[in-house]
C-alpha cells in the first residue's frame, strides 16, 4: 500500500511557526508524506517578518514539476504566493500536472501584521481560486478578496462566502477565529451545501500559524481520501488540540507557535 502524499506550496518561516515548517509538520502529525515547493524566503520569528526574499517564477515551475512528476501527490496546499508572477507560475503548474484536491490558503498578512501579498498581486489569486477545491480565508482575507468590510457576525459570514463560492471555487471554509463570542465558528459552504462548525475559543496570544495548520491537515485529510466535511472535522480537532497546547510550548516572545504532535492520527 503506497503513502498518501500532500504537497504544501507556500513560504517558508525561519522561526518554524507557520508556512513551509509547520505544513510539513502538519503532514507528518496526520500520517501523511509531506514534499514542499518553496515560494518566498521570510526572515522572520514570533515577534514579526523582517524581509522576504521572492523565489522567481522559473525555479517555482522547476520545484512543481520535480514533485509532481514523481510523487504524484494526492492534495496540495497552496499558503503564501506573495506576487503575481508566483501565482502565476502555481496557477500553471498545477494546471499543467492536473492537481487536484487543492486547498487554497489565500495568506495576505501574518498574525505579527506584517503584509505578506502585494496588493497588484490579489486580482490573480481570485483567478487562481478557480482552481482550488477549497478555499480556507479568514474574516479579512474574506474581506479583502471580495472589496468589503469584514464580516461582523455569521449571517455576513455565509453572505460572503456565498460570494466567493460565485468566482469558481469548489468550496468555501470561512473562518471565524478573528471574531468574538464565545465559540469559534468556521462555515463551510460547498453547493448548496452549508456546515458548521464551532469550538470553545481559546485565549491567548500563541496562535502563529494557525491558519496554515488547519489548511495543511485539511489537505492531508483529502490525500487519504476523506470526504471534505469530514477532512475539515478532523483538521479543526487537530488545530484545538494545538492552540490549546500552545501556551505549554513557550516558543519566542511574541505570537509564539501552536503545537504540533509527532503522530495525531
Amino acid at each position: 500500500m503506497s503513502a498518501a502524499i500532500a504537497v504544501t506550496i507556500a513560504g517558508s518561516d525561519s522561526g518554524g511557526g507557520a508556512g513551509i515548517q509547520a505544513d510539513l509538520k502538519t503532514f507528518s502529525a496526520m500520517g501523511v508524506y509531506g514534499a514542499s515547493v518553496i515560494t518566498a524566503l521570510t526572515a522572520q520569528n514570533t515577534k514579526g517578518v523582517a524581509a522576504i526574499h521572492d523565489v522567481p517564477a522559473d525555479f517555482i515551475a522547476a520545484q512543481i514539476d520535480a514533485v509532481f512528476s514523481d510523487l504524484h501527490p494526492g492534495a496540495v496546499k497552496v499558503g503564501m504566493l506573495g506576487n503575481a508572477a508566483a501565482i502565476d507560475a502555481v496557477a500553471k503548474g498545477l494546471e499543467r500536472h492536473h492537481a487536484h484536491d487543492v486547498v487554497l490558503d489565500p495568506v495576505m498578512i501574518a498574525t505579527s501584521g506584517d503584509k505578506l501579498l502585494r496588493d497588484d498581486a490579489i486580482d490573480a489569486l481570485r483567478k487562481l481560486m478557480a482552481r482550488a477545491r477549497l478555499l480556507t480565508p479568514n474574516l479579512p482575507e474574506a474581506a479583502a478578496l471580495l472589496g468589503v468590510a469584514v464580516a461582523r457576525d455569521e449571517d455576513e459570514m455565509r453572505a460572503q462566502a456565498e460570494k466567493l463560492l460565485a468566482l469558481g471555487v469548489g468550496a468555501v471554509l470561512i473562518k471565524g477565529g478573528h471574531g468574538s463570542g464565545p465559540d469559534s465558528v468556521d462555515l463551510l459552504l460547498e453547493g448548496k451545501t452549508h456546515k458548521r462548525f464551532a469550538a470553545p475559543r481559546i485565549e491567548t496570544k500563541n496562535t502563529h500559524g494557525t491558519g496554515c495548520t488547519l489548511s495543511s491537515a485539511i489537505a492531508a485529510g483529502l490525500a487519504k481520501k476523506l470526504p471534505l466535511a469530514d477532512a475539515v472535522s478532523d483538521a479543526k480537532a487537530y488545530l484545538s488540540v494545538a492552540i490549546a497546547a500552545a501556551d505549554r510550548l513557550g516558543v519566542g516572545t511574541g505570537h509564539g507557535p501552536v503545537h504540533h504532535f509527532s503522530k495525531w492520527w
